[in-house]
């Protein structure tokens, strides 16, 4: 019997307090994920692009499930403490699955843009959460169809057409939990025709000993001309696991980056999968992950040309080290009525101990003859000539370890295009590969929210 069946049984047994606990949209698609659900399990490493990472294995352990919506204990103040980023924004709070606004984000959030728990704008917002909601998430994905099955809350951000926000939005994920938890959670992101933002997300762990288990599932919406930074940033525990879908759909003239940094974890499967459906797009995917100890860390990408003359670029780049492994699997695939693409994609790895394991496996799929593609992926270890080098300088051999893999991360942080979390970013992996830790607790301002 595989780990599906006893969230199907959930399901079942608990259908009215699921539904009670949500509303609308989110209740509307459960029927579907149960149907499409039915004989399936979820997977393991004997299929295709989950070689190194068994979804299965990661949701086999007795996780509770919060059905029943209890306020479960969780200092809220921490997340002000946060220095991911150090920037000033429009800040929420997710504790586990469960939206928290805060003041600054109700007193300073522009009109036309809505930020608030997914289930209550379910309520208040019925039509439009129900054009949006499972649009461009797939049900033929069995995390997918699971997420929908159990998701109550998450987060909702619409902005309105024209809108250009001058203020990042960032969301604080906290999991908290006095026993083991599955935290199933949403996020709707609409960008209307010509608004333009940013949202940052970031993942920490409250209760670091104890094991929490995340299915989380984004779904993204880029109108005609819009423009959408998106960085999530997880800085969790060796008891954490995280699988993250993140689904984008994007209309002529979209402009879509997104940045995915991995600073400490348990075991994580990213995720993301962008559909060009109109021409003259920009998409872009860039990931980091350092790996230390046991850490595993799993990024999937897939990018479709739909339409033509767009453009798009995937980069990733591991530092692993002691016994941490990574994998990575990316695929560009080009249909025949996307002439004039041009799309690319680089996997770079340094393993920094001899027990540290990589697994790359980049993929091109083209079906038209008007285009400019490429892929590569290499997987190496630290420059032995620049280590010495900078030793017979006098520098210390961790600190000249720690110096070359920062400058080999740099290219990825330079994808980020909000100039304060960039610098940001550059502070925490230099704490990071220093074995410190990566969120900066010790600061005493914390996340500038007015």
């Amino acid at each position: 019997m595989g780990a599906l069946t006893q969230y199907i049984d959930l399901y079942r047994e608990q259908h009215d307090c699921i539904a009670a606990g949500s509303a609308g949209a989110l209740n509307a698609l459960r029927p579907d994920a149960l149907k499409a659900l039915e004989g399936k399990q979820l997977p393991d490493k004997s299929a295709e692009g989950f070689e190194k990472t068994s979804i299965d294995e990661m949701f086999a352990p007795d996780f509770g499930v919060n059905v029943n919506r209890v306020n479960l204990p969780c200092d809220v103040a921490s997340a002000f403490k946060c220095g991911v980023p150090n920037v000033s924004s429009l800040l929420a709070i997710l504790v586990n699955d469960t939206f928290v606004p805060t003041t600054p984000l109700l007193k300073n959030l522009p009109e036309g843009v809505i930020v608030m728990s997914l289930a209550k704008a379910a309520e208040l917002y019925p039509e439009l959460v129900g054009r949006y909601y499972g649009s461009a998430a797939r049900l033929d994905s069995t995390g997918t169809a699971l997420n929908t099955l159990l998701a109550q809350d998450g987060v909702f951000i619409h902005i309105g057409k024209g809108i250009r926000l001058d203020k990042p939005i960032q969301i604080v994920a906290l999991s908290s939990a006095p026993v083991a938890m599955l935290s199933p959670r949403r996020l709707l992101i609409v960008a209307e025709p010509e608004s333009e933002a940013t949202i940052l997300t970031c993942d920490h762990a409250m209760t670091p000993d104890t094991p929490s288990l995340v299915s989380q599932v984004v779904e993204v919406i880029a109108g005609e001309g819009s423009r959408i930074d998106i960085c999530d940033i997880e800085e969790t525990s060796a008891q954490s696991a995280r699988y993250s879908q993140l689904y984008a759909r994007q209309e002529a003239g979209s402009d879509i980056a997104i940045g995915s940094m991995t600073l400490r974890n348990g075991v994580t499967r990213n995720e993301f999968a962008i559909d060009i459906c109109g021409p003259h797009c920009e998409s872009h995917i860039s990931g980091m992950a350092i790996g230390s100890g046991q850490q595993h860390i799993d990024n999937s990408s897939s990018i479709t040309h739909a339409a033509p003359r767009s453009r798009s670029n995937q980069l990733f780049k591991y530092v692993l080290d002691d016994k941490s492994t990574g994998a990575f699997e990316g695929s560009i695939e080009v249909t025949p009525s996307a002439p004039f693409t041009e799309a690319f994609q680089t996997d770079r790895n340094i393993l920094a101990s001899k027990d540290a394991r990589m697994h790359t496996k980049p993929q091109l799929l083209i079906y038209n003859d008007e285009v400019k593609c490429s892929h590569g992926a290499t997987t190496g270890q630290l420059d032995d000539q620049a280590l010495f080098y900078m030793r017979s300088r006098g520098i210390p051999l961790e600190e000249a370890r720690m110096m070359l893999m920062q400058a080999f991360m740099t290219d990825v942080v330079d994808t980020i295009r909000v100039e304060a979390l960039r610098d940001r970013l550059r502070h925490l992996v230099e704490r990071r590969l220093a074995g410190l830790d990566a969120s900066c607790s010790e600061c005493t301002v914390g996340c500038k929210s007015e």
